[in-house]
C-alpha cells in the first residue's frame, strides 16, 4: 500500500479576510471557499469565525477572521504554520474593475454552457486568456 505523508498535516492554519466597511457577509463568500478546498485535504477541519476570551484554538481548527475597514477592495490571506516556519498566500485586489472582469469572463464561459451549475473547479486556463 503507498503511504503519502504531508509536511504541513499538523500545521495551524487561519484566513483573514478584508472588505470595505459597508460589506454586510461575514466572512466573505470567498474566504467560505478557501475554507471549503483546505476542507478537501483536511476533510476533519472545524471552522472558527473569529477569537475572544481565552480560547485556545482547537487541533483540527481552522481561524476565519473577517475584517472590515475604509474603502478595502478586498484581500484574502491564508497563513500555514508550524512550529518552525510561516507559509502566507495572500490576494489582493487593487480596484473593483478586477470583479467587472471576472463577471465578463464568466459570462465569456457561459455562453456556450448547457444549463446548469457551474463554479470555479469549471474554469480553465483558457478562460484566463
Amino acid at each position: 500500500a503507498k503511504r503519502t505523508v504531508s509536511a504541513y498535516c499538523d500545521a495551524d492554519v487561519e484566513i483573514i479576510e478584508k472588505h470595505h466597511k459597508r460589506k454586510n457577509d461575514a466572512p466573505s463568500g470567498t474566504a467560505k471557499m478557501l475554507f471549503d478546498a483546505i476542507s478537501e485535504v483536511r476533510p476533519d477541519s472545524v471552522a472558527v469565525c473569529g477569537r475572544r476570551g481565552e480560547s485556545r484554538r482547537g487541533e483540527k481548527e481552522i481561524g476565519i477572521h473577517s475584517l472590515r475597514i475604509g474603502s478595502a477592495v478586498g484581500e484574502h490571506e491564508i497563513i500555514i504554520a508550524t512550529d518552525l516556519e510561516t507559509i502566507t498566500i495572500r490576494h489582493r485586489a487593487e480596484n473593483r474593475a478586477l470583479y467587472a472582469k471576472g463577471a465578463l469572463m464568466a459570462a465569456k464561459f457561459l455562453v456556450n454552457c448547457v444549463p446548469g451549475l457551474y463554479g470555479m473547479k469549471n474554469l480553465t486556463y483558457e478562460c484566463f486568456r
